[in-house]
């Protein structure tokens, strides 16, 4: 039975990403509730609207305002590689604006803002100056039925294989992958067993061939997958690789969590918040990340060391971490709390 009102969620998204994947996670636990949610912004129903990032149609934000219906705006991490690395003038005309349009809507529409990780909430407040508006730390969360330790796949035994899971690389985000290759080279003689680097994700093909050379060694690309294989490509692994240079809070970290699959990265971003205790290990990056410095990949390559020589604990300790603080009922509780508490 629907309860009385629904919530309005803008813009509709659609393709590969994190905000695609939090919508379509987020509307049907609403659905599971008992509550409507759309993408019309001119249902009368509507008693609040979650703007996921930011919408062009600041019109129908200032309608929400003059009818009374909160607005809570989902933060995201700002765009910033477009002025470390040269990605072209267009990329760089629709990264300013981007950033422009979600700190307008902060400051101007806002009734409320979520911030995926207190990295982000930092950022914004670093680069933008705090806001009147309250402020809340939601980190993403998955189904932890779906993204499950259970399955019929395991990693393979003639080999160790380190898993890396973006929905793009290019646009300047190819940074992980080179660091990906690097961490490849230097571990595999380390290991009594061949190592099997598998990347999941949009590749440049151009830049295929010149980062098995930096790996010295074929790599697996798996290519764009959908949504519903990533649970049993995460159960296939050995490893996860978080690639992404001061990531917000990716989900694909969470998702490898909830599988049962440790995590190897960099103790930047969001992820001293999300890798804690045993669920994986975090280094040093060893240089500024911020300037897109090519990182150190010696700790790297030790700490993969560590958690393969005790691999059932880690497995076991990641899951335990996504049981406590990334189950989905957790963190659609915490974003009704700001759309209606």
């Amino acid at each position: 039975m629907m309860r009385e009102g629904s919530i309005c969620v803008l813009p509709r998204l659609s393709g590969l990403g994190g905000p695609t994947s939090f919508q379509g996670r987020f509307m049907a636990g609403l659905q599971q509730r008992g509550l409507r949610a759309h993408h019309d912004p001119t249902d009368p129903t509507t008693r609040a609207v979650l703007v996921i990032a930011g919408t062009r149609h600041l019109e129908w934000l200032w309608q929400f305002r003059r009818r009374g219906v909160r607005i809570v705006q989902r933060l995201d991490g700002l765009n910033w590689v477009h002025r470390q690395r040269a990605t072209g003038l267009r990329h760089y005309l629709r990264s300013e604006w981007g950033n422009w349009l979600l700190a307008t809507i902060r400051r101007s529409f806002a009734d409320r803002v979520v911030y995926q990780s207190a990295f982000v909430r930092n950022w914004w407040q670093t680069r933008y100056g705090a806001v009147r508006s309250p402020a809340f730390v939601i980190h993403n969360g998955v189904d932890l039925n779906i993204f499950s330790p259970q399955g019929p796949e395991l990693p393979p035994t003639d080999r160790v294989r380190i898993l890396l899971v973006e929905g793009r690389f290019g646009g300047g985000n190819d940074l992980g992958l080179w660091t990906a290759a690097r961490l490849t080279k230097l571990l595999r003689p380390q290991l009594t067993q061949p190592l099997e680097l598998m990347v999941a994700g949009e590749v440049p093909p151009a830049l295929k061939s010149p980062v098995e050379q930096a790996a010295g060694q074929p790599i697996a690309w798996a290519g764009v997958l959908p949504r519903a294989d990533i649970p049993a490509l995460d159960r296939s692994a050995h490893i996860y690789f978080s690639a992404e240079i001061n990531a917000p809070c990716p989900n694909s970290v969470i998702e490898a969590l909830a599988c049962g699959l440790p995590v190897l990265g960099f103790a930047i971003g969001a992820l001293p918040e999300l890798v804690q205790g045993d669920a994986g290990r975090l280094v040093p990056y060893g240089g500024n990340a911020w300037k897109l410095d090519m990182p150190a990949v010696e700790d790297l390559s030790q700490a993969a060391q560590q958690v393969l020589a005790n691999l059932p604990h880690f497995r076991a300790a990641a899951r335990e971490r996504a049981e406590t603080a990334f189950g989905l009922d957790r963190m659609i509780d915490q974003y009704l709390d700001a759309l209606l508490g």
